[in-house]
């Protein structure tokens, strides 16, 4: 086979679908309008820290690099790897982002409904979460349906739209920002998290050792750096397999961490509420054993005393 450059590709062209700017917008948008004047208005809540916008506008940003940089057009017209890349930036790094900048309060009226609110309960658990998020990627990753969604737009749109909501699905054992939806215990989040990465390395694991091109797509695309179709799989697989793998490990690690040093400040409020027990029960005692008759006379003897020195 004869490997052919592709010369209309360039790192510096960035594409402008104008319902992706629009979405990308509105989101934003609403997001700055909901923490500004409509908290304000309605006393929807406290004030938004200045670090928790940021971080929600970054994931913003991630969304714009992964849908509208040369990571798409990449992945959506020449190698499988690329678009694996942007599939990690949507699943593995907007919605952590998108939850952490998510103050508690704003999600509430959204669960209003004791219906929506049931619903929305049901699939934020961990069991119901884990089941989704893997049957979507699995779904998607069909070699039909995969190459289905590259040849049609708005199947691409649907498959990203699912990807993105199952992936928020997915974090919010972890890293719920509601006390009405709440996170896992520390325990099952960690377990939570050693267990979701398991599906995706299977797939990861499969798609790498493959002895075939999976996806016709990427067989029948032009050839682009002189990365075979076989070889541009096998790193899209390990990409899938080992980094998003060491996403998951780095967040379990991070909830340890974050488990432990609660561990450690709760035993020493404990520690120090004994303390101030015993102090407290020792100056009971104290004065219980100071209304006896010596002590009686020995005050009398001191207020006397201090008599007639005064005269």
């Amino acid at each position: 086979m004869i490997l052919l450059q592709v010369a209309d590709f360039s790192w510096a062209q960035w594409h402008a679908h104008p319902s992706i700017i629009l979405g990308l917008l509105a989101f934003g948008g609403a997001y700055l309008l909901g923490v500004g004047p409509l908290r304000q208005r309605y006393r929807l809540g406290p004030p938004v820290e200045g670090w928790r916008v940021s971080v929600f506008l970054l994931g913003v940003l991630v969304l714009m690099v992964a849908l509208l940089s040369p990571i798409h057009d990449l992945g959506e017209r020449f190698l499988f790897s690329f678009h694996m890349l942007q599939h990690m930036l949507l699943m593995l790094v907007f919605p952590p982002l998108a939850l952490i900048g998510t103050p508690p309060w704003l999600l509430k009226p959204f669960l209003r409904n004791p219906t929506v609110r049931q619903a929305v309960s049901f699939v934020t658990r961990p069991v119901a979460a884990f089941l989704i998020f893997n049957t979507v990627l699995v779904f998607w990753h069909v070699p039909g349906l995969y190459d289905l969604a590259l040849r049609e737009r708005n199947i691409h749109i649907l498959e990203h739209v699912t990807f993105i909501g199952a992936a928020v699905l997915m974090w919010w054992p972890v890293l719920s920002p509601m006390h009405e939806l709440p996170r896992a215990p520390y325990i099952g989040q960690m377990a939570y998290l050693f267990m979701v990465p398991t599906v995706s390395a299977i797939l990861g694991a499969f798609i790498t050792f493959s002895e075939s091109v999976w996806y016709d797509w990427y067989a029948e695309a032009p050839r682009i750096w002189e990365i075979s179709a076989k070889t541009d799989q096998e790193i899209g697989g390990l990409l899938m397999w080992v980094p998003g793998g060491v996403v998951f490990m780095a967040s379990l690690i991070i909830v340890f961490l974050v488990w432990a040093g609660k561990s450690e400040s709760d035993d020493s409020a404990i520690g120090a509420a004994q303390a101030d027990g015993a102090v407290l029960t020792g100056h009971g005692a104290a004065n219980v054993q100071g209304t006896g008759p010596g002590d009686q006379s020995q005050s009398e003897l001191r207020s006397r005393t201090t008599g007639e020195a005064y005269q």
